[in-house]
């Protein structure tokens, strides 16, 4: 068991003074896979100083210098790669191999894009009679969700360190450990006292104390669009700048002339990519009315060959879900699909036969799905697809772009350019061509409630970046 007494504050191990500890349960056995300690407010208060004290040294750095330290974190954690898969994937129930290669050496590899995007980057540009200088937000506040626990730590102070700001990351508690193996790479690589600072616990009160700190200038969170909400409004007393990257109900759409077999078997995969514990995953599926019965076929097969097992031992394609609660979040869901009239074509809210254990749910598919039904507009976070028939390009474009959410999507057709056309209609931060290739550099992020700002890339490292003009 990986038990920490510890959070990581001023370049060393401190005693955090909160009251209690967090058991972190694996997703499969059900047992206690590790403990955490909780952070009081004094330790937030403590941390966001020695941030605070950090940041004047650190963001007058060369930018080769600081990408130098990013470069030796990149590098050290890539050592540790096949560790956090395994880590990761009984944490969050993501099967190994995919754990190990997303989970695992994906935030080496976010480090490394950075250090190289930081040297690139133009930090000053002449206009007219100006310089226009891009200056360090400052104290960075980084407060991450459980679904890609690393990544996301990474994905936001991994540009953050780049852009010259210090950083207080508050992991979620429920996957939490791989946060650890970070903060161990950090001090290992001697990055100067202050610059990272890690703090754990609850949302109430360590995310809270981190939101509302007077002394943070920013705050950056991944999460539900209902804990984005809090965060917004602790942050607006000060007027911090506050990125967000929060919910999502993305739209697949197969027009009439794509590859159906295809399109439907990858808008399947992507659905259930992690147990369906993606933000952007496409969990509505939009078909031609007169298509909708072979789509529906097509998805049941495709749906069925995700094999349900334990996501560490074994060659599963679909591993438990986080925690119980979000067991019988989602199963909650299927029930009320049912309810709602839509045909429940494979899966249920049943447990799996065979799983005696483990925070599982079954591939589920619905067809038939009318898009004001509850599961067709609320982000479900589990293994459950909606196929929706449209009748015509323009019904497609506006049941996908009936929803709260806007962060992803994907169209489908023979003729690329024509995908194009639609993808240009819908309100949505991120839409892939035929099941475009995932590009690390380009931005990420959604319209509407799916967040503000955008992560990766240079629009990522923007993100963390005043501007400042000098008139000459």
């Amino acid at each position: 068991m990986r038990a920490h007494d510890k959070i990581y504050i001023d370049g060393d191990w401190a005693e955090a003074h909160g009251e209690g500890s967090i058991d972190v349960i694996h997703s499969t056995t059900e047992e206690v896979l590790g403990r955490i300690p909780v952070a009081s407010e004094a330790d937030v208060d403590a941390a966001v100083k020695a941030a605070r004290k950090a940041f004047p040294s650190w963001s007058s750095l060369d930018v080769a210098e600081r990408a130098m330290w990013l470069g030796k974190i990149s590098d050290k954690l890539m050592t540790r790669g096949e560790e956090l898969g395994k880590l990761i994937a009984e944490e969050v129930g993501m099967p190994l191999k995919m754990s190990t290669m997303i989970q695992g050496y994906g935030p080496a590899n976010i480090f490394g894009s950075f250090a190289k995007l930081a040297t690139d980057f133009r930090f000053e540009e002449q206009v007219g009679n100006s310089l226009v200088l891009r200056e360090a937000v400052g104290v960075v506040g980084c407060i991450t969700p459980w679904n890609y626990p690393l990544w996301q730590i990474a994905a936001k102070v991994a540009p953050a360190l780049a852009a010259g700001c210090t950083v207080v990351v508050k992991p979620t508690e429920v996957a939490p450990l791989n946060a650890y193996v970070l903060a161990e790479v950090i001090h290992e690589v001697g990055l100067p006292a202050g610059v990272f600072n890690l703090v754990t616990g609850p949302g109430v009160p360590v995310g809270e104390a981190i939101a509302s700190h007077p002394e943070v200038d920013m705050v950056s969170f991944t999460g539900s669009t209902r804990a984005g909400r809090r965060v917004s409004e602790l942050a607006s007393q000060s007027i911090k700048r506050v990125a967000l990257e929060l919910g999502g109900k993305s739209a697949s759409i197969i027009l009439d002339d794509a590859d159906l077999g295809n399109a439907v078997k990858r808008s399947v995969g992507n659905c259930y990519l992690n147990s369906g514990q993606t933000c952007s995953a496409w969990t509505r599926m939009l078909v031609p009315r007169d298509k909708h019965d072979e789509a529906v076929a097509l998805a049941k097969k495709a749906a069925e060959a995700f094999t349900i097992g334990d996501p560490v031992a074994g060659d599963a394609r679909l591993g438990p879900l986080v925690s119980k609660a979000q067991q019988e979040r989602v199963r909650g869901y299927i029930e009320r699909g049912i309810q709602e009239g839509a045909t429940l074509v494979t899966g249920g809210s049943e447990q799996p036969e065979g799983c005696p254990t483990g925070f599982f749910v079954k591939p589920t598919v619905f067809a038939d799905v009318r898009n004001g039904m509850q599961v067709a507009q609320e982000e479900i976070f589990g293994p459950v697809l909606c196929i929706i028939p449209y009748d015509n390009e323009d019904d497609a474009v506006r049941i996908a772009n009936d929803s709260i959410y806007g962060l992803g999507g994907g169209v489908w057709s023979a003729d690329p350019e024509r995908a194009k056309i639609i993808a240009r209609r819908l309100r949505t931060g991120q839409v892939d061509i035929n099941g475009g290739k995932y590009n690390m550099f380009a931005p990420f992020g959604g319209y509407k409630q799916s967040g503000i700002g955008r992560e990766f890339g240079k629009f990522g490292l923007e993100e963390y970046l005043e501007v400042k003009s000098l008139q000459l």
